[in-house]
């Protein structure tokens, strides 16, 4: 039997390593004089740093491909990676000289670094442009037609930047399509029918989502995508509890995952609530002025007060007042009264009767309305990162509806979030939304709260109605 290959995301690792050599190279140079043959082991070191980097940066897993793979990911692996590197190049022209120069050395780990994560984010710029604009989509295989297969082509139709289209299912028995939610794609047959479907729509990807066959023949289906060189991904059972901390430890031929949970009262957690108020108060000392700026023009924009409190649900469910820039008009009594025959004032008023202001919509468009939470925060009540509090009528609405909405409850709200980040701001998906607030949950670490709080800086400026 012919083995198939296919091109996959691991092609892009050999264009990422040049380019990462090429950046190192230039890093070497730049803080050296550097002459081949090289005089001496002193002179030898600058040349082997840059291979000396390469091993690094793979020994701390920086060219571990993954969807939505970003620079601000690896930030942290190819500064220390490098930074070892540096060390151990300094060591290496230690032998050669008595009192090497570790000025140079220090220029080249900060140029080196600068250089890697700006050809990282400069290749996974040009990469998403490519697959948001339909070029480089591989055709995604989906087995397994419930309801946690069709959320997961939902996920992927909605993202292309993730690069996988969902082109279809394969499922013995698959369930209504108003069962799960609907599918953005059809169902293509049984897993008997792997080798026609892969050959007729060129698959690339098999992705395993709870297909409503026995285990066995599960896994000889994906001995069968193994053999044809496809790519496969599964979605383990009990997903929910999983994170990046759950251990392999095989007990005999048995593979064991032993699952740890995000310690809510850890060190951590403490170090975040300290951080959390002490950049609030720097963050209002800093931006005391634009604060004062706003104000005024919400003030002259119309009358009523600068600041709007409404009631949310943030830790252990308990209510506090979040704090906003008034970014709409007082109602007339014509217009409240009109709100009662629908049923009370839209959130936001925009549904209902549009009352901002001018101003209201510039602050909104910008989030700069969001500004005065960083009193919340002070005060201990948010969070910088976590997830968006509700309305207390809206959680008791949604509490019943959706699984594992009463968890987001377990830390503080955020003014930003893995969620907000992800584009899930305004009018969009609360169940989606729910995942994304458990699933940050499950993964906290003060390094991923220092990668939202960056991208949220990105995404600061774009619309959140």
């Amino acid at each position: 039997m012919l083995r198939e290959t296919r091109i996959g995301p691991a092609s892009r690792v050999p264009l990422v390593v040049a380019s990462d050599i090429l950046a190192l190279v230039i890093a070497a140079a730049a803080a050296f004089d550097l002459e081949i043959p090289p005089h001496g082991i002193e002179g030898l070191a600058p040349i082997l740093y840059p291979f000396v980097g390469i091993i690094l940066l793979a020994v701390r897993r920086a060219y571990r491909w993954s969807p939505r793979d970003a620079a601000l990911d690896h930030v942290l692996p190819i500064v220390g990676g490098l930074g070892i590197a540096t060390l151990l190049s300094l060591a290496l022209a230690d032998i050669g000289h008595g009192d090497p120069l570790t000025r140079p050395w220090i220029e080249v780990w900060i140029l080196a670094s600068m250089l890697v994560v700006l050809q990282r984010a400069t290749l996974g710029l040009y990469h998403r442009a490519r697959l948001l604009r339909g070029i480089g989509q591989r055709p995604t295989l989906i087995v397994g037609a419930g309801a946690i297969g069709a959320r997961l082509a939902r996920r992927l139709a909605g993202a292309p930047d993730y690069g996988l289209a969902p082109i279809g299912f394969l499922d013995d028995r698959p369930l209504p399509e108003d069962n799960v939610g609907g599918r953005p794609a059809p169902v293509l047959g049984g897993l008997a029918d792997l080798d026609r479907v892969v050959r007729e729509y060129r698959v690339e990807q098999v992705v395993v989502a709870f297909s409503s066959a026995p285990d066995r023949a599960v896994v000889e289906l994906v001995r069968r995508c193994e053999d044809m060189g496809l790519e496969v991904g599964l979605v383990p059972r009990l997903f929910d509890l999983w994170n990046h901390r759950a251990a392999y430890d095989p007990i005999g031929g048995l593979p064991v995952l032993h699952l740890r949970g995000t310690d809510l009262r850890g060190w951590q957690f403490a170090i975040k609530s300290a951080l959390d108020r002490t950049v609030a108060a720097l963050a209002l000392l800093l931006l005391s002025p634009v604060l004062l700026v706003i104000a005024c023009l919400v003030r002259a924009s119309s009358a009523g007060p600068v600041l709007f409190r409404q009631r949310r649900v943030g830790l252990d469910g308990r209510e506090f007042n979040l704090l906003k820039f008034r970014s709409m008009r007082i109602p007339t009594p014509e217009e409240l009264a009109a709100s009662e025959d629908r049923g009370g004032l839209a959130p936001g008023g925009v549904e209902g009767i549009d009352r901002r202001t001018g101003v209201g919509r510039f602050l909104r468009r910008s989030s700069l309305d969001e500004l005065p939470q960083l009193f919340n925060v002070l005060w201990g009540e948010m969070s910088l990162v976590g997830p968006r509090p509700e309305r207390p009528e809206f959680v008791d609405r949604f509490r019943p509806l959706h699984d594992r909405y009463d968890e987001r409850h377990r830390v503080k709200s955020g003014i930003t979030g893995w969620a907000q980040i992800h584009g899930l701001r305004g009018r969009t998906s609360l169940a989606d939304r729910i995942e994304m607030d458990n699933f940050y949950i499950e993964h906290f670490s003060l390094s991923l709260d220092l990668r939202i709080i960056v991208r949220t800086l990105v995404v600061v400026f774009r619309s959140a109605e």
